[in-house]
């Protein structure tokens, strides 16, 4: 399996001085294209740090980040907003909805930023949100936003979808079901993913998990026999 996701000694901290926190610390991780990656650890581990680094949301202090064959670390400016745009799903764990705009609103807006978008019907019907199309975020259910979240991320066929902690607002049975979404996601459309979360249980459903713990990298093990995300257990 060809690299799509490269990172080298990869270092963000905050602050100046006497308080300056190091919250990645030299982090060096490869994903193939297409992997179904599940990034765990505690709070403060560096995880959602992690995630807006890859997604060019933040500028590292420190190392190189590769997707897809583009350098994001000699971007800038145009050519990070053309990578978001183009390149990039984001899944955020409150949804981040437009509340003034309906379920097919929120995703159409995202389809008219690509240049090649997935059908808003079709997609509508594969998350089982038709019947809920016209109404607005606050008519639905969490799970039915969390769905919109996810086809307004899907409707771009981003080639890498970034999900931070997407089941960490929702009840037990309805993370099973948005689990179960982005694996077929992540299966149908060949889109590498990244979950972060801190929920154990959801590194068996991936095809590799990897773990941090105060800013260093102390797991990356591949997972031959990935547990499907309906039979998950917590």
């Amino acid at each position: 399996m060809d690299d799509f996701l490269r990172v080298r000694d990869l270092r963000k901290g905050y602050g100046e001085g006497g308080a300056r926190i190091e919250v990645l610390e030299g982090i060096d991780i490869d994903i193939g294209a297409g992997e179904l990656c599940a990034l765990l650890g505690p709070s403060g581990s560096g995880k959602s740090t992690f995630l807006n680094l890859v997604g060019g949301l933040e500028q590292p202090d420190g190392g190189t980040i590769e997707v897809g064959g583009t350098s994001l670390t000699e971007l800038s400016g145009r050519g990070l907003d053309e990578y978001r745009r183009d390149s990039l799903g984001f899944v955020f764990q409150f949804y981040n909805l437009v509340e003034d705009l309906t379920i097919r609103e929120n995703i159409e807006v995202c389809a008219y930023l690509a240049g090649d978008p997935l059908d808003v019907d079709d997609l509508l019907c594969s998350l089982g949100l038709w019947e809920q199309r016209d109404k607005f975020p606050a008519q639905v259910s969490g799970g039915q936003q969390q769905r919109c979240s996810i086809g307004r991320a899907l409707v771009k066929k981003p080639r890498l979808l970034l999900c931070d902690e997407p089941t960490g607002a929702l009840d037990y049975e309805t993370s099973k079901e948005i689990l179960a979404l982005i694996e077929r996601v992540c299966r149908d459309h060949g889109c590498t993913t990244i979950i972060v979360t801190h929920n154990n249980a959801i590194g068996q459903m991936a095809t590799r998990r990897l773990r941090l713990r105060e800013g260093a990298l102390v797991e990356n093990e591949v997972n031959a026999n990935p547990v499907p995300a309906s039979e998950l257990e917590w």
